[in-house]
């Protein structure tokens, strides 16, 4: 027998834990690939609200240093805003600040004239309690964030519109956003790592009875079926445990059924072979005429060779019976019938028996050597129970969804007290003739294919037994039809 470890190839052999390993820590790391992916974004978003704010908060510093000169439509902005007012709102030497004024009709009033005049329009509800816009730009070959206040300045002689746009540039945003980036990603880096490591643990620790009752299966001899205890094993593991214990069970069964048919198999052919030996030692000495000898021998050979084929027979059964695989078919019982009583015929008509047949079509979904094993062994029974110029009679009929096999001999029936184990291998009576094995045959044959036997002695009104009737039901191939 192989090693366990080579039962099964190794590349597909699969992990229990590393499928669960698998399955738990791939979702969780996507599910936190996406919540890093939200917290970044919301980190981000909050950031750009707080310089935008500031931007907005600089742009109506500028807003208070404007004026209005001159009445009416002559009305002008004049405004006198230094850099240094700007400093302020420098978080750092990273960033710069840039700024113009301008009237509404783009006239320049202060601030940076190639910085390029707004176009844009005012949000129909802006995130502030003014007249405010925002909007990414370029602007001396540096990206930039824009604030844009339309600012209403007015004087006791006039009025105007101030348009007034603070920049910024990004480099402080950014750096602001990569070490946000960073303290997010390592955060859930951490996660990561330590719910791995729990569920490493855990799975580790889950599978531990599997391991152990896989060892305690490696340990065991070759020899030992004695069922798992498995006291300590999870419920999800106990029908395992359970089908393990089955699986002995049957293997412990079958073991002492094949023990039990090689020693009666080996009582069984110990006497033809005692017996040859004796009848070649007798033509040897001369005790027998030597025509008188050779057929002596030669029913010796053939009554150890029929219960050698029979031998086979029961062998090759009780394998098909666990290969339902060599089940073909279907095939028709009928048919089969048929052509084995023809083949029989001189059997019959040696002992002059008053033979009669009906079949009819019923296909069943049996190999057809196991279908003509059957019908062999117990029409071969038939033949040799029934006397000379008796009635046989050989049936094969439809009920329902079964085909039916019935052989009516005019035997004398089953002895009371053989009828506890006729089907057991080797239970043939002192007087049969025969090796023992016909029915136990059948019986594997008809277990098979999940049928039935049945044998029951025919009486007369007075009660004596006046035959043998076996009745073998099969069921019929699904597509047969009723």
């Amino acid at each position: 027998m192989a090693p366990a470890e080579q039962v099964l190839p190794k590349a597909r052999a699969r992990s229990l834990r590393r499928r669960l390993l698998l399955g738990i820590l791939l979702p969780l790391v996507v599910l936190i690939g996406f919540n890093t992916a939200a917290l970044y974004r919301q980190a981000l978003d909050a950031v750009n609200t707080a310089y935008d704010r500031t931007l907005l908060a600089s742009a109506k510093s500028i807003g208070e240093q404007l004026e209005v000169e001159g009445d009416g439509n002559a009305a002008r902005l004049r405004a006198t805003v230094p850099y240094s007012a700007l400093e302020i709102f420098e978080a750092d030497n990273q960033s710069r600040l840039f700024y113009r004024v301008s009237e509404q009709n783009g006239r320049l009033v202060s601030g940076y004239e190639e910085l390029p005049l707004w176009r844009g329009r005012i949000p129909d509800r802006p995130p502030y309690a003014a007249l405010v816009d925002f909007y990414d730009a370029e602007f001396r070959g540096s990206a930039v964030r824009v604030a844009v206040l339309l600012q209403p300045v007015s004087s006791s002689r006039g009025h105007a519109i101030a348009v007034i746009q603070v920049a910024e540039t990004l480099q402080l945003r950014r750096g602001l956003a990569q070490q946000i980036l960073i303290d997010t990603l390592t955060g859930q880096a951490v996660l990561v790592l330590v719910i791995g490591l729990v569920v490493v643990v855990v799975v580790q620790s889950a599978t531990r009875p599997v391991r152990q009752l896989s060892t305690e299966l490696r340990e065991r001899s070759e020899g030992d079926l004695r069922p798992l205890a498995a006291r300590d094993a999870p419920r999800e593991l106990l029908p395992v445990v359970d089908a393990t214990n089955q699986v002995m069970r049957r293997l412990r069964h079958q073991l002492d059924q094949q023990r039990r048919f090689m020693r009666d198999a080996a009582h069984q052919l110990r006497t033809p072979l005692a017996v040859l030996k004796v009848q070649v030692q007798s033509a040897l000495r001369g005790d027998v005429a030597p025509t008188d000898a050779l057929h002596e021998i030669g029913a010796t050979v053939d009554r150890a060779t029929a219960l050698a084929q029979q031998m086979l027979s029961l062998a090759r059964v009780d394998q098909a019976r666990h290969e339902p695989a060599e089940h073909d078919g279907p095939h028709d019982l009928g048919a089969i019938v048929r052509e084995l009583a023809l083949e029989m015929s001189p059997l019959i008509a040696a002992r002059d028996l008053d033979f009669s047949i009906a079949t009819v079509a019923t296909p069943v979904a049996a190999a057809e050597w196991m279908q003509r094993e059957l019908a062999r062994n117990l029409l071969h029974n038939a033949i040799r129970h029934t006397p000379p110029g008796a009635a046989l009679q050989l049936r094969v009929e439809q009920q329902g969804r079964e085909a039916v096999l019935t052989v009516a001999d005019s035997g004398p029936g089953i002895d009371e007290e053989l009828r506890g184990r006729l089907f057991q291998p080797f239970a043939a009576g002192s007087s049969s003739g025969g090796t023992g094995l016909g029915l136990a045959i059948c019986q594997e044959i008809v277990r098979s294919v999940g049928g039935s036997i049945e044998l029951l002695d025919r009486r007369e009104p007075d009660g004596a037994v006046s035959g043998l009737d076996v009745t073998v039901r099969l069921p019929m191939a699904a597509h047969a039809a009723v």
